[in-house]
């Protein structure tokens, strides 16, 4: 085993994980069951909040069904296309990149301003590269799929004055 995989397979990490996975399948069955569902997630080690107007039973059926899913094998569903990691890797590559188009240019302001097409050119190619960069980081990196014998304790469910906002719980 790397060293690598000794921190991904580390007890902490490995909860946030695996319930990083059940959630994005949540959100994925939930957005298939609910026209124009607006709802977000946030994993940690005790589990994971969804944000966002969502019924409480249909977080429950949705959690239940994700969890069987991806026990079954459908690991895919833990692959969100809108999860912060696919944005943190576009905006790394496209920054890395635009930084490099600046970084041997000490000629001033309007020469820096002359630059910019070419700066925007970088970015625009470095997010297009970055694509299968987020997916394969989460798959890889920040998911689990195999969420083995993780159980959810609990749906709570939190009127915040803006939000609603879902707790569930899992254990190991």
């Amino acid at each position: 085993m790397s060293y690598f995989d000794a921190i991904l397979n580390w007890s902490p990490i490995s909860r946030v994980r695996r319930n990083h996975a059940l959630e994005h399948a949540t959100l994925q069955i939930l957005a298939r069951k609910t026209t124009n569902l607006s709802a977000a997630g946030y994993s940690d080690t005790n589990g994971f909040w969804i944000i966002g107007q969502v019924n409480t039973e249909d977080l429950e059926q949705a959690v239940n069904e994700a969890a069987s899913r991806l026990r079954a094998g459908e690991h895919q569903l833990a692959i969100h296309p809108n999860c912060g990691t696919n944005f943190v890797a576009a905006g790394a590559v496209a920054g890395t990149l635009a930084w490099l188009g600046m970084v041997f240019n000490r000629s001033g302001v309007r020469r820096n301003l002359e630059r910019l097409p070419v700066l925007i050119s970088l970015v625009t190619v470095g997010i297009i590269l970055a694509q299968p960069l987020g997916p394969l980081i989460q798959s890889r990196v920040t998911v689990n799929p195999n969420i083995g014998d993780l159980k959810v304790t609990e749906i709570a469910h939190l009127q915040r004055t803006d939000a609603m906002v879902h707790r569930v719980r899992t254990v190991n």
